[in-house]
């Protein structure tokens, strides 16, 4: 597991370093001639290999390959290679192709090779619908942006004379205080007279999949055959979250006459920073010296909202010691409003203890992976450990009866210590919603043995106990 200081973020948002880590999303519209798709491609740099192309220079190249199906079959086909800018180190860099095609469903795959790295690559598969036939109104999809400018260049990411920057992952960090996007509406002239609407609002969508509107926007237009939306609003105040778009097209008289929705995230770790700041510090926080303090929020870091992750990584990249206080005293007044101090106290006689448990090099132990498990699910029901197969390291399978965190039952955890070093074991393979699943986790077990053809238990050797145990135990 990762550090549950600056590299939360990263273990928490399921970031993998060394691994391909490319933002793929695409966009329909309609032309003249026939619909299109467009392909947004960002290429993380950090996580592919640049080769040296001379003593000034580096390079990075990608084996770019996307395939539209039908029914299982190729319809349409494009393999190219990518290369990034010249540059000293490693930067990131964006790609967009566009594609005709016949209204109809299909079914995008995408496969993206690092050629520096034969082990580097990154699959997409989605599906993708066209369906601009007859002249009845119409709208594109909603495309998000990074940022636009004025363009009289002639490349892909110009169009109607506006340079777009698509915005990777759907993501609005910190640095954004605007939300931008693009989208087109078609056969307005075939429906309308006058002037028509263009509503837009942003809905939360809370963890239990309910929503809230968070914002809503408006305007009034000219009907033309053709209209091109580019708009932008302030979401400085828009706190960190999950979120949808929608993008709403009304007569005059307020009738829906088309939608389109388009998902999005939102980090915006200051807002909640200004939130701490009308909170109350209570006795027992002021108490607790630096070391104190992040050790506490170290040790609950596995059970806080996603959308606080960033924030609890700016606390404690910054020192903010008040910030910190009053983020571990809000966290405990949720649970405890009338003694968070007491919650507080249990949860730590538990944390020092997990800590003292599962104990590892050079981190806590409840940052291990079996200390991390363990805090965030509770203790398990029941542990077998084997220290004695001659074929694998040790390993342990914990077994637990149900989870409330995810309504499921019946839940198993293998780990694993290859290093064979104390306190070393890894999370190898699960049946938790959200954990690491490997569908290969026992030829990683059994590394020195190939499995037999089949990956069937039924050839392993009796001392290959690993599949029965975690099925049966």
């Amino acid at each position: 597991m990762k550090n549950a200081g600056l590299l939360l973020l990263t273990f928490l948002l399921g970031f993998q370093l060394n691994a391909l880590d490319t933002s793929i999303s695409f966009a329909t519209f309609n032309s003249p001639a026939k619909p299109y798709v467009e392909i947004y491609l960002h290429i993380v740099g950090k996580t592919i290999e640049f080769a040296e192309v001379d003593s000034l220079s580096k390079q990075a190249s990608l084996e770019v390959i996307i395939l539209f199906k039908k029914g299982g079959n190729i319809v349409k086909f494009d393999k190219y290679d990518l290369n990034s800018p010249l540059t000293m180190k490693p930067i990131d860099f964006i790609d967009l192709k566009r594609y005709s095609l016949e209204n109809g469903e299909y079914e995008l795959e995408i496969l993206v090779q690092d050629l520096n790295n034969d082990s580097n690559n990154k699959k997409f598969t989605a599906p993708l619908s066209v369906n601009y036939a007859g002249k009845e109104l119409m709208q594109s999809d909603v495309q998000l942006l990074a940022s636009y400018k004025p363009s009289k260049a002639q490349n892909a990411f110009v169009k109607n004379g506006i340079y777009m920057e698509p915005l990777p992952f759907n993501f609005y960090s910190k640095r954004y205080a605007k939300l931008l996007f693009y989208a087109e509406v078609y056969n307005l002239d075939q429906k309308l007279k006058g002037d028509y609407k263009v509503r837009y609002l942003i809905e939360s969508i809370k963890g239990n999949g309910e929503k809230a509107t968070a914002f809503l926007g408006h305007r009034t237009r000219e009907v033309v055959p053709i209209d091109v939306l580019l708009i932008k609003e302030d979401i400085s105040k828009l706190p960190s979250g999950n979120y949808n778009l929608t993008v709403e097209i009304r007569s005059e008289q307020n009738e829906l006459l088309s939608s389109k929705s388009v998902f999005f995230q939102r980090s915006n770790p200051y807002l909640r920073m200004e939130e701490l700041e009308k909170e109350p510090v209570e006795d027992f926080v002021k108490g607790l010296s630096e070391e104190e303090l992040k050790y506490s929020l170290q040790a609950i870091a596995m059970n806080i909202p996603d959308a606080d992750v960033e924030v609890l990584n700016l606390m404690l990249r910054d020192k903010e010691i008040v910030a910190q206080r009053r983020y571990l005293f809000s966290y405990w007044a949720r649970f405890n409003p009338n003694n968070p101090e007491e919650s507080y106290k249990k949860y730590m006689e538990v944390a020092r203890a997990v800590d003292r448990t599962y104990e590892a090099g050079f981190r806590h132990g409840f940052e291990s992976d079996r200390g991390w498990i363990f805090m965030k699910y509770g203790k398990p029901h029941d542990v077998v450990t084997v220290e004695d197969e001659p074929t694998a390291p040790p390993y342990e399978i914990w077994s637990y009866n149900s989870l409330p965190r995810t309504g499921q039952r019946n839940v198993r955890f293998l780990f694993y210590n290859p290093s064979l070093a104390t306190g070393g074991y890894i999370l190898l393979h699960s049946t938790a919603r959200g954990e690491i699943n490997n569908p290969g986790w026992e030829q990683e077990l059994y590394r020195g043995e190939p499995l037999p053809a089949g990956n069937n238990s039924n050839n392993f050797q009796v001392n290959k106990r690993a599949r029965d145990l975690f099925n049966d135990f």
